[in-house]
């Protein structure tokens, strides 16, 4: 009779010992940041006070940490771990992307700093043809009409409004 072999994917390794060290040292950064970000209040009990949750969680993101690194089956770092952790890094890209985009708003206006920012992004995809560009800047626009006009969000105006004459500004200010 023949044997029945049950057959086990291997274990991905790859860039696990690289996020193990990451959030425990992340784990750890917020351990010791802890005494600075919570107060403690007079004349209450020590499971009351307002930092004892937070304490719970990050001593065990501190404990379970250890524990993760220390049950990998591979805890040296090696050149693969170093590609996935590149992979990894990309991402951070898409967020500085965003994080100059939300700082724009305020300067330039909801409607431009949008376009200024989708178009590019398109190209960055990899998306050439103006056909794209053109369903880009409808999406703008699909996307200001929708926050501005029907979920009626109220956008700051941008600074640059302020040099445009009062009527044009106020239209800018509530379209734009």
């Amino acid at each position: 009779m023949a044997e029945l072999k049950i057959l086990t994917p291997p274990i991905a390794t790859r860039g696990q010992s690289v996020f193990a060290l990451c959030f425990l040292g992340f784990a750890l950064i917020l351990f010791l940041l802890l005494p600075y970000q919570t107060t403690r209040v007079e004349d209450t009990t020590w499971h009351k006070q307002p930092g004892f949750w937070p304490m719970v969680s990050i001593i065990g993101m501190v404990v379970f940490g250890v524990l993760h690194f220390w049950r990998l089956p591979r805890r040296k770092l090696e050149k693969i771990d170093y590609k996935e952790a590149l992979l990894w890094i990309r991402g951070v890209e898409f967020v500085l992307w965003f994080m100059i985009y939300v700082s724009l708003v305020p300067i330039v206006g909801y409607l431009p700093s949008t376009l200024i920012f989708v178009l590019p992004l398109i190209y960055r995809q990899g998306y050439r043809k103006p056909f794209h560009f053109y369903c880009g800047a409808l999406f703008v626009f699909t996307v200001v009409i929708f926050f501005k006009v029907i979920l009626e969000v109220k956008i700051p105006g941008a600074a640059l409004y302020e040099f445009f004459p009062a009527a044009i500004r106020n239209f800018l200010i509530l379209n734009f």
